[in-house]
């Protein structure tokens, strides 16, 4: 994995965030997240989790594989469409998911056990965070907009005034919403600390999971 080099391009803003939910097959006996750590401490390295290996799908379990001290078995798929197969099929045990599954959810074809983000969802209120139960993970999937390095000055400052005015529309809620996503707006300041931020975030994971280059 490269680091991001920052003076290739010129943040915008970061527009949207779509939280991360530790998701299990109908096929699984557990009730909840609580069941599914117990079993998982009680037989490590049998849980299975799908996963297209060095994506958000991976590095997430991955990260709750590490907080809570659990051992998973990752079974590797190309796209979410497979994974997602896969889990509705019993075939895997766990998978990422988000939002964006919960008329399966509600229709009991998967498990929502927990969600990453910093409190409850008010779409899953019944659905605890992983910090409430001791698992001190947030994830989600973040989206922005950036200019090329170069971009003259004037056309920065209309672009990302225009950020901000777009990630203040009510339409723009309402329409992220239907996709199980958040408006999550910062300026081109705090989106190039989130940069940051995310980069050393997943640096370590990479480096956990062995894939960085010696």
């Amino acid at each position: 994995m490269a680091d991001v080099n920052y003076t290739d391009f010129e943040p915008l803003c970061l527009v949207s965030s779509t939280p991360s939910v530790v998701t299990a097959s109908p096929k699984t006996p557990w009730a909840d997240m609580r069941a599914m750590l117990a079993d998982a401490k009680a037989r490590p390295g049998q849980i299975t989790v799908g996963a297209t290996l060095g994506s958000t799908s991976h590095f997430f379990p991955a990260m709750v594989e590490k907080a809570a001290g659990l051992k998973f078995k990752y079974v590797s798929y190309e796209g979410t469409a497979a994974r997602m197969n896969a889990l509705l099929g019993g075939h895997i045990d766990l998978a990422e998911s988000n939002l964006t599954q919960k008329g399966k959810a509600d229709a009991g074809q998967m498990k929502f056990l927990a969600i990453a983000s910093d409190k409850r969802h008010p779409e899953l209120p019944n659905v605890p965070t992983l910090k409430e139960l001791g698992i001190n993970v947030e994830y989600a999937v973040n989206r922005g907009l950036v200019a090329p390095k170069g971009t003259p000055a004037d056309v920065l400052a209309k672009l990302r005034g225009a950020c901000g005015k777009a990630a203040a529309e009510p339409g723009l809620v309402d329409a992220l919403k239907k996709h199980g996503t958040l408006v999550r707006y910062l300026d081109d300041r705090g989106y190039t600390k989130f940069f940051q931020t995310n980069d050393a975030e997943s640096k370590q994971v990479a480096q956990d999971l062995g894939m960085l280059k010696r």
